[in-house]
């Protein structure tokens, strides 16, 4: 049986008395030397089986790059409710292909060595779909190997989910320029007259309704309009999307359609012309998913720092910390200071590249080598800080797990 055993449910949520529940971390891991990230089983668990909840019987395709450890990925493809990887690169997608059979890349690729690689394998070219949203993407396959010289290439139309909004105006991340089902329409067949490819898929990810937290903590006014806007973002995108699906179905025999994140599990799945949910960020439960009103994940990936200095008796330094994720500046990039309690970032340092000072009447307490606990904004972000994860169940150290890092793999 895995290491993981995802198909247990947990009977309890420790995580609700944090320091209880840091501390047995803490001491669990205690032996082993930082840098690396923590991994709690039962919260990994609860927070696999409640997005499969919240899915409604939709499957959820695992989002790679919010969980980069390959064992993770692997034993949740076991599960049932997931069903397939999103992966963010092409090059990933086709190291993740010797082992899993259904991986679709969630982005474009001009990836001439990972396109040559896919065209010139009947095997990887079976079970990788590449994303594409305009002719030239389908130009530039063509000019690394020729239809007649290569495999037949698997390839997913995007269709853009953001909303244009007469108030706000576009709302949602830049990505596909493909927007309504007249414009899928005449890619979709486009695409069918070019020998050497098949559609096979399309995708529609609501960024604005999946990557934003209607709930943001200290800012309820800000939280009702993104209430707001979300509602509004979701009608419109249903009724948008559903159109251009069926437009692209007159043409094309789609095994799927994706659409969704953690954020929106509930509401894509609402969308009969959905079939799967790209999903995965919810499964380690960054701290950017405190600010939701929908679901609570639990804190499952952290990562400790050690003191290794007292400049003032109120004051101690700790080596590293700076692992901003990306998005746009601001404090809620920063990591989130887990435990001990009554800690604070100094503002004029806040987390450095080689040292965090923190304040506050928990520093007091701390001495050399005592460890603070740290979760990350984002969830798949953490694996590139880190060689390993350690499994922790019951109060101990179970097994290790390599990142992407680990494994020597780094691709974006």
């Amino acid at each position: 049986m895995s290491t993981l055993q995802l198909d247990r449910i947990p009977d309890a949520r420790p995580w609700l008395e944090p320091d209880a529940y840091w501390g047995a971390i803490d001491r669990a891991t205690a032996h082993l030397e930082t840098p690396f990230a923590a991994l709690h089983l039962d919260a990994l668990r609860h927070n696999a089986h409640d997005m499969v909840r919240r899915a409604g019987g939709t499957p959820i395709r695992v989002a790679s790059k919010s969980v980069r450890v390959r064992g993770v990925i692997e034993q949740l493809l076991a599960e049932p409710g997931f069903a397939g990887v999103l992966a963010y690169t092409l090059a990933e997608a086709l190291w993740l292909a010797e082992t899993v059979d259904d991986v679709v890349v969630g982005y474009p690729t001009v990836d001439r060595t990972a396109i040559r690689r896919l065209a010139s394998s009947p095997e990887l070219a079976s079970r990788v779909t590449i994303m594409v949203d305009s002719p030239a993407q389908l130009d530039l396959v063509d000019a690394v190997l020729p239809a007649a010289a290569r495999e037949e290439i698997r390839v997913c139309l995007e269709l853009d989910a953001s909303w244009n909004s007469r108030l706000l105006g576009h709302i949602g991340v830049w990505r596909s320029p493909v927007h309504d089902a007249d414009a899928a329409a005449s890619l979709a067949q486009y695409i069918a007259r070019r020998p050497g490819f098949r559609l096979v898929g399309m995708m529609a990810y609501e960024a604005q309704i999946a990557g934003v937290g209607d709930r943001p903590i200290g800012k309820p006014v800000d939280g009702a309009v993104k209430r707001w806007m979300q509602r509004q973002s979701i009608e419109e995108l249903h009724d948008r999307r559903s159109v251009a699906v069926a437009a692209v179905r007159r043409i094309a025999d789609l095994e799927f359609v994706n659409g969704g994140g953690t954020g929106s599990l509930e509401s894509t799945h609402s969308d009969a012309s959905v079939t799967e949910i790209g999903a995965g960020s919810g499964l380690f439960g960054g701290h950017l998913f405190d600010g939701y009103s929908r679901f609570t994940p639990a804190p499952a990936a952290a990562f400790p720092i050690p003191v290794v200095r007292r400049p003032a008796p109120g004051t101690a330094t700790l080596l590293g910390g700076g692992w901003i994720a990306s998005g746009p500046p601001g404090n809620d990039r920063l990591p989130q200071i887990a435990w001990p309690s009554g800690l604070k970032m100094v503002p004029r340092e806040m987390a450095g590249e080689v040292q965090t000072p923190v304040t506050g009447p928990g520093a007091r307490a701390l001495r050399l080598g005592d460890r603070v606990w740290l979760r990350h904004t984002k969830s798949g972000e953490l694996a590139e800080h880190v060689d390993e994860f350690a499994l922790i169940d019951g109060g101990e150290v179970v097994g290790t797990l390599p990142s992407y890092r680990g494994e020597g793999r780094v691709f974006l």
